[in-house]
């Protein structure tokens, strides 16, 4: 018979057998599939078994592609302008709305609608609010006696369009988890910090932010992440034009799969693609890791000189 501390020993494992079970089927298969498939010539509507092996072909022609060169770029310039700004705006719409004031709750209503709304909604109506002819913002904008500004159809201001977009939907997503992060600081060390005199910046600077950062960098990774991964936004508003100055990344892989219906290059761009975010996943943590241990000495510190 199976002893009593065999059992204790498996049973925890027995307990999560069915979750990696279902981990290995959702996650690793499709990405082992997807690994296999980059080192193939794979077209659409032709088996996987009639395909001929190309190896490192579909990435050597990935690298040397000015068009992934281009996109990558402008993946890059996207991802971080709007994951800045977003910190940026969020965190200071947190700081303005921690106190109690009348109307609180309408106001957190309305900063949490936008990213309520599906993402081709959202694509839909900046692409009306754009429009040269009847659009709200170029109609305002003729009001106050400026001209009306190509959004969508000039390189220059399509990018900062979509980016503008998309400021509008997440920034939400930002606020929520830095409010939540802002309320539920020790009162101990604010309280002290405001009897040692110091003022409000200074605790927002040397108080709130510091103890605030572990939920703001997991919020920065995770803005990070969906928008190298952001389609349908982009999709509807430009369809990654005019040219190729919002053409993203994942866009690239979806005109790479359907329209040219090369699914082995798309496999090997969605590896690429995989591997970046893996990459800046990586960094952030290990950059959590080193944050931890010099908080830890820090605070070994204080206590031995106390």
């Amino acid at each position: 018979m199976i002893s009593s501390r065999i059992m204790n020993r498996a049973t925890p494992y027995l307990f999560l057998a069915p979750a990696g079970i279902v981990l290995i089927f959702a996650l690793l298969y499709p990405i082992g599939y997807l690994t296999v498939a980059s080192f193939f010539d794979w077209r659409m509507g032709a088996p996987f078994a009639d395909s001929t092996f190309a190896g490192l072909g579909n990435y050597i022609w990935i690298l040397n592609d000015p068009n992934f060169h281009e996109s990558f770029l402008v993946t890059i310039t996207f991802a971080f302008t709007v994951v800045v700004l977003e910190m940026f705006i969020g965190v200071g719409l947190a700081f303005m709305l921690e106190r109690p004031i009348r109307g609180m709750t309408v106001f957190r209503t309305i900063f949490i609608l936008p990213m309520m709304i599906a993402p081709i909604v959202v694509g839909l109506v900046w692409r009306y609010m754009y429009n040269p002819q009847f659009g709200i913002i170029n109609k305002t904008l003729k009001k106050w006696g400026f001209e009306s500004i190509p959004w969508l159809s000039s390189p220059d201001w399509a990018l900062p369009s979509v980016i503008i977009a998309d400021i509008w939907q997440w920034t939400p997503f930002i606020f929520i988890l830095s409010l939540a992060a802002l309320q539920s600081l020790p009162k101990s060390s604010i309280e002290a910090s405001r009897i040692d005199g110091a003022t409000g910046w200074q605790q927002i600077i040397y108080i709130k932010i510091p103890l605030m950062m572990p939920v703001l960098v997991v919020a920065a990774l995770l803005r990070m992440i969906d928008a190298f991964k952001v389609l349908e936004v982009i999709f509807i508003m430009t369809n990654g034009g005019p040219g190729l100055s919002t053409e993203i990344l994942s866009l690239q892989i979806y005109k790479t799969a359907f329209i040219s219906w090369e699914l082995g290059r798309a496999a090997a761009l969605s590896n690429i693609l995989l591997l970046i975010v893996m990459v800046i996943t990586i960094a952030m943590f290990i950059y959590t890791k080193i944050r931890d241990a010099q908080i830890a000495r820090a605070q070994a510190a204080a206590e031995e000189n106390y």
